[in-house]
């Protein structure tokens, strides 16, 4: 937890400023409070790190159907699904599973569903395989910049005879 001031205000792990704007931040609850700031900073260099810099999906209307289909990469122009992750940053990822033998072990990622107090999962979160290795068999979902290759299967214009 973060640091606990007289007045029971909670302070931010990392600089100490206390207010209401600190807390615990990410998906689920990680063992410290940080205010707005420090957040930024940890949260953006696990992304960099981890290669999760897809742009959020826009919310859907309500009579928009297309949060239903993947989104298609710029650079490519494969299918990707993009995830949000436990530290709140995007990561684009493959639509396919392989087993962990075939990724290597910086694209490595599971799909995790986190439940709110009802038993029913209410969202889903993309989550580094880091740590523990898996099994050769087990499967991973692996981040699309593995599999990216700018340019091919985008149309490329012709030039004028």
């Amino acid at each position: 937890m973060g640091a606990i001031r007289e007045r029971d205000q909670v302070a931010c792990h990392r600089c100490g400023e206390e207010g209401h704007c600190v807390r615990g931040r990410g998906r689920f609850g990680l063992m410290a409070s940080s205010c707005a700031p420090c957040w930024h900073v940890f949260a953006n260099a696990m992304a960099e790190a981890d290669g999760a810099t897809a742009a959020p999906r826009a919310d859907p209307g309500p009579d928009d159907v297309a949060w239903i289909e993947p989104t298609v990469c710029p650079e490519c122009g494969a299918s990707v699904r993009v995830y949000p992750t436990t530290y709140d940053r995007w990561v684009s990822l493959s639509t396919l599973e392989l087993p962990a033998k075939d990724v290597p072990e910086v694209f490595r990622w599971r799909l995790t569903r986190l439940s709110g107090r009802p038993p029913v999962p209410t969202d889903i979160v993309a989550v580094r395989v880091r740590g523990t290795d898996p099994l050769p068999s087990e499967a991973v979902v692996p981040a699309h910049r593995m599999t990216c290759v700018p340019g091919w299967g985008v149309p490329q214009p012709t030039a004028p005879a």
